[in-house]
């Protein structure tokens, strides 16, 4: 394997543990994330699309079109409980209505281009967005239980550059919007015929989300939130806060806001125990270093016993899976509600590097199993059709902006 190099750009910055460099730094990702807008949920005919709407900016388009409020509440029952996509098929509302709604809206999906089953029955689905961009979402069963993960893409390609990432090598091209993202469990419903949301004390396949796919989900955080504010809503998808985790490399100013404002799971992708490693295999380290990412863990207001912050580790042979390694793991996240996934290293063309051994995977799971701390060794899923973690890339590209 070739020397990793050391990144130059992203310089480390000081903390910004107090509230005013956490807003100053808040407001320089929502700037730098408005660069990378989706487009507008508008068809060239001039419908709207109703996926990906608030239940308030629903309620408002049925004002515009000269109807009572009350009207959103029916639709949106019939959208995201129901899985209707057509309005003739929403029986509760009359036909004129139906009619109207048809004439001004559409209930969308993305475009399933491919959709690959693994011999594991892992499922991958490349969807296709309207301006023809492509992103990569996986259902993953669960062998034990007739449920299963979904694992939700937030962005186009990803800005972050992991080393041993192969959405890494993809250069950011957009964010998504929040149909594009609730839209891609909805697609994966229709793939299973999960409709309508069964209720709670019924078993479902599709039970829990994780935004683990293409992209760092804090770099997008807005479209993100409104997209799980969705799935959360008890009279739709209703999926509970405790089912979904948001994993991100780090982006420690968002981390508090996610907090704060979702309460969803949070997942860490760690990877390294020192600066100096973290900086080259995770370059967002120059940015949030490691003292920086543990503070923010434990000020995470969702984190408890039972609620553990999971530590993303991938098992690097020769780089981040030593015993030291192990025993540094452990001394940094002492203090937290914690477990930790460790991933063997999923190949993917041209990669680097290799997966560690399964004796020194076994060493550094005792290790951490022995200070207290959960440490599975994650089978690897879905890897005959690169749906494994760290293995999801498309072909699309940001396209340039003529002069």
């Amino acid at each position: 394997m070739t020397a990793l190099k050391h990144p130059d750009t992203l310089p480390r910055i000081n903390s910004i543990a107090s509230d005013d460099l956490n807003e100053a730094e808040r407001e320089r990702i929502r700037a730098k994330s408005a660069l990378f807008a989706p487009p507008e949920a508008r068809l060239e005919d001039g419908r709207r699309d109703l996926v990906g709407m608030s239940r308030e900016e629903l309620a408002t388009l049925m004002t515009e079109i000269g109807e009572k409020p009350f009207r959103a509440k029916q639709i949106w029952h019939w959208i995201y409980h129901q899985g209707a996509t057509d309005f003739s098929k929403m029986s509760t509302i009359a036909k004129p209505l139906q009619a109207k709604l048809a004439d001004h809206f559409i209930v969308g999906r993305p475009t399933t281009t491919t959709e690959q089953t693994s011999v594991d029955a892992t499922r991958k689905f490349l969807f296709r967005f309207r301006d023809g961009q492509e992103a990569e979402t996986v259902y993953i069963p669960d062998r034990k239980e007739d449920r299963g993960a979904v694992c939700i893409s937030s962005q186009v390609g990803c800005t972050l550059s992991c080393t041993f990432c192969h959405t890494g090598t993809q250069k950011l091209v957009r964010n998504l919007g929040p149909a594009e993202i609730v839209g891609q469990f909805m697609a994966a419903r229709d793939s299973y015929k999960e409709w309508p949301s069964p209720s709670a004390d019924m078993p479902r396949f599709l039970s829990t989300i994780v935004l683990m796919g293409m992209g760092e989900p804090l770099y997008n955080y807005d479209n993100v939130a409104k997209a799980m504010r969705i799935v959360m809503d008890g009279e739709g998808i209703a999926l509970s806060r405790r089912r979904i985790t948001l994993s991100t490399s780090g982006v420690v100013p968002m981390m508090d806001r996610c907090g704060e404002e979702l309460g969803v799971g949070l997942a860490i992708s760690l990877h390294a125990v020192t600066n100096e490693l973290r900086d080259q295999i995770v370059p967002l380290n120059r940015k949030y270093p490691i003292e920086e990412l543990m503070a923010a863990c434990k000020r995470y207001p969702a984190a408890s016993n039972s609620r553990r912050i999971t530590f993303e580790y991938i098992m690097l042979r020769g780089v981040n899976d030593s015993e030291a390694d192990a025993r540094e793991l452990v001394r940094l996240i002492k203090d937290l509600p914690a477990k930790v996934n460790l991933i063997p290293f999923n190949p993917w063309p041209g990669s680097e590097f290799r997966p560690s051994t399964k004796e020194q995977l076994a060493k550094f799971a005792k290790i951490v199993m022995d200070a207290g701390f959960a440490a599975p060794i994650r089978t690897p899923r879905g890897q005959d059709i690169l749906a494994a973690c760290g293995q999801l890339k498309t072909e699309s590209e940001r396209q340039r902006k003529s002069v």
